[in-house]
């Protein structure tokens, strides 16, 4: 984040480019390109001091715009839900803040969710403003999530992710199979559907591996372990799709449920997939972490099987 910034009730502000354009004012761009603000909606907005240059000087709906420079602005969301679950901290050091996500609250701030976002909720909680997300998890997915605690170490952390030095296990709860023998490596491409949000198995180089391991069967269910050694959008859930198992209430796989707004929604049938455990060495300081969920899925039994097993 632009060091010259502040957060603003835990939020930090979002950006917009000025490119080359017909326009006198920074307001008449602004009008422009989010038409859904309305006019007067930006002019009150940057009176109340929410529309900054770069170097956060507050900008007034008469400042002349200047192409090829950057605006900051405060989004204006009205909640008026809240998610009625709670997250949890579980390691704090100098570093780095772990926290366990409950499932349908969004890691970032999203569409019409802003103070009901884990990262905004820590750092309300917290007080760090530079606190960011090293990682992401759906909305639906819960699970833990690690966070830097000052901003020039997020890439550093970060890396650990993109060179996949973190080993990551998931939980899942599907429908149980005899068609395929378990443990078993599951590798394909995935890449954008033509279907908004979704993604899918295509043909070409593979660019996603998930290992799956079978711990458990209950009647028609079973609870999988599942370890993504690539990080692609969705791939957990469209692996399992692909399956023929796809994850207990997941609401895009195999097919798309009809959207339902945050404050009518149904919190009773969350997606069966948790974020179990993160496992790496600490590139700062040398030490091994391991940090485990304390979450659990809609299952008689949660056990980790024994790494040896794989």
């Amino acid at each position: 984040m632009n060091k010259n910034l502040k957060n603003l009730n835990g939020v930090g502000p979002s950006k917009v480019f000025l490119p080359e354009g017909p326009y006198l004012t920074v307001l008449d761009f602004l009008e422009r390109r989010f038409p859904r603000g309305t006019r007067i909606g930006w002019e009150k907005r940057m009176q109340a001091g929410r529309v900054l240059n770069q170097d956060g000087l507050v900008l007034h709906p008469n400042t002349g715009y200047l192409p090829n420079s950057i605006v900051y602005y405060y989004r204006e969301v009205v909640e008026n839900f809240v998610i009625p679950f709670q997250e949890n901290i579980i390691y704090e050091d100098e570093y780095l803040l772990v926290a366990d996500k409950p499932h349908y609250l969004p890691v970032t701030p999203v569409g019409p969710y802003l103070q009901e976002t884990l990262l905004v909720r820590l750092r309300q909680r917290t007080g760090i403003d530079e606190l960011s997300a090293v990682h992401r998890l759906d909305l639906e997915t819960a699970g833990l999530v690690m966070f830097t605690k000052q901003a020039n170490m997020r890439n550093v952390y970060a890396g650990l992710f993109r060179n996949r030095l973190v080993d990551k296990t998931y939980l899942a709860v599907a429908s149980y199979t005899d068609l395929h023998t378990w443990p078993m490596e599951y590798k394909s491409r995935i890449a954008n559907s033509q279907q908004f949000m979704k993604m899918q198995d295509m043909e070409g180089d593979e660019n996603a591996i998930t290992r799956i391991h079978l711990i458990e069967r209950s009647g028609n269910q079973a609870l999988y372990q599942l370890k993504p050694l690539t990080g692609k959008k969705h791939q957990l859930r469209v692996h399992m799709n692909a399956l023929g198992i796809p994850i207990l209430h997941d609401q895009i796989y195999p097919s798309m449920k009809a959207y339902v707004e945050p404050q009518v929604r149904n919190y009773s049938k969350p997606m069966q997939l948790l974020a179990k455990s993160l496992a790496f060495i600490d590139p700062m300081t040398g030490h091994g972490h391991y940090f485990e969920s304390q979450l659990k899925l809609q299952w008689p039994k949660i056990d980790l099987i024994d790494q040896s097993e794989i």
